[in-house]
């Protein structure tokens, strides 16, 4: 495998899996440019070198359709501002073979939404797993997947692959492309290694305390990642709404809080398995609810036990504040992924705030703290703490697959 520090671009066109979907508001505008500035290191590295760039990434899920509302024309001057120079842009990643050969070095063009094209995700449309026709549908896709990705190989002398938020998927820009290009020709980018790295320093050099810290609305999809953590740390604070699934499953009155009814057995596993393995695992007492949702709602704090009927718990209480930040304080190694509560309204914010501050606060005094997630950089962001904790994760999906101890395509396709 080639390494990207080493590599000369020179009178080279690469390709470059960037992960530029970015948020954008009811107006098009991009409200955070995290995934954008983090691939910049890649990018410049290869202008600077005096190669030429071939951009492309998916924005949304139009499940191969155009879709206006997705296309990355939308974010061409954020780009061309961030890196300092005129962008080009291909409205068809298909039909770019001219846009690509004239490419000149230091020049740069972008390729339209790659989900456009059912072939990206390489899954059959309008056919359900069940129907008895659906094998051999697969197998079509997977042949025209492969042809999508030689087309898009086609336009390079190099791929990159600088986008770790989507290298859990095995599609044709992130993982079959790699086929058309020798182990010369194929790295990842300085993003991507930073991203494993950081991934690493959680997993393999483990420095104790070890505390993770898991929120977000739903048990369901954390379970994997909480079940391999389980012989990793020391400490597992779970908060947000998964908080009214274990309070429920526990007994307790959670008014109209947010709760998975199918997952309250295993909320309970979860609870036995940490006894088992010594696990200090601390769930929130208190709550601050509200009475609807909303951010001017009427609010109370009460336990997380007994939230009144009407009421719906939307943030973690000074109680459970206090408890979080007694177990993040101490610890050197610290993982956080998901919100304490809905801190996209300011009134529901601080418990979300107190964890954020309290990483920081630990990180000073020598923790490696690792922020990834969606909602999560999103919360460090708004806060200003991004550049305060150790390392920030560009990958939502992928991280947690990474830290679940599985591989990932987008990985295994370069390192082959």
């Amino acid at each position: 495998m080639a390494k990207i520090e080493d590599f000369n671009f020179a009178g080279k066109k690469a390709i470059v899996r960037v992960d530029f979907n970015v948020p954008l508001d009811e107006n098009g505008n991009i409200t955070d440019d995290t995934r954008i500035r983090g691939a910049l290191p890649t990018l410049k590295k290869i202008l600077d070198d005096g190669g030429s760039l071939i951009l492309m990434s998916h924005m949304g899920k139009p499940k191969g359709k155009v879709n206006p509302k997705l296309s990355l024309l939308q974010i061409r001057d954020a780009v061309a501002k961030a890196l300092g120079r005129d962008v080009k842009f291909a409205p068809d990643c298909m039909k770019a073979q001219e846009d690509a050969k004239e490419l000149k070095p230091g020049e740069v063009l972008l390729l339209e939404n790659l989900r456009f094209y059912p072939e990206e995700e390489g899954k059959p449309t309008g056919i359900d797993k069940a129907d008895p026709a659906y094998p051999e549908a697969a197998k079509e896709m997977k042949a025209r997947q492969k042809e999508f990705a030689k087309t898009l190989a086609s336009y390079a002398d190099v791929y990159v692959n600088d986008a770790f938020g989507t290298a859990h998927r095995k599609h044709a820009s992130t993982a079959v492309i790699a086929d058309y290009f020798d182990k010369d020709h194929k790295m990842l980018g300085f993003l991507m290694e930073k991203e494993v790295k950081a991934v690493d320093s959680i997993l393999k050099d483990i420095k104790r305390p070890f505390t993770a810290i898991m929120g977000g609305s739903k048990v369901s999809t954390k379970i994997g990642i909480i079940e391999n953590l389980m012989d990793k740390v020391d400490n597992l604070i779970l908060c947000g709404g998964m908080t009214y699934t274990f309070a429920k499953a526990q007994g307790g009155k959670i008014g109209n809080s947010i709760c998975e009814e199918d997952k309250l057995d295993l909320a309970l596993d979860i609870i036995r398995k940490a006894k088992e393995k010594g696990v200090n695992l601390v769930l929130g007492s208190d709550c601050v609810a509200a009475d609807a949702f909303s951010n001017d709602a009427k609010t109370q704090v009460c336990s997380a036990m007994d939230i009144p009927d009407g009421w719906m718990g939307l943030d973690a209480g000074p109680e459970s504040v206090r408890q979080f930040r007694e177990v993040i304080l101490p610890a050197k190694t610290i993982l956080w992924n998901g919100p304490a509560g809905v801190f996209e309204f300011p009134n529901f914010e601080k418990g979300s705030r107190e964890i954020a501050e309290a990483i920081v606060e630990a990180t000073e005094n020598g923790a490696f703290s690792l922020v990834g997630g969606g909602d999560s950089v999103a919360c460090v962001n708004k806060f200003g703490l991004a550049d305060s904790v150790s390392y920030v994760s560009t990958g939502g999906g992928a991280l947690l697959e990474a830290i679940e101890g599985k591989v990932l395509p987008g990985i295994a396709a370069i390192e082959e």
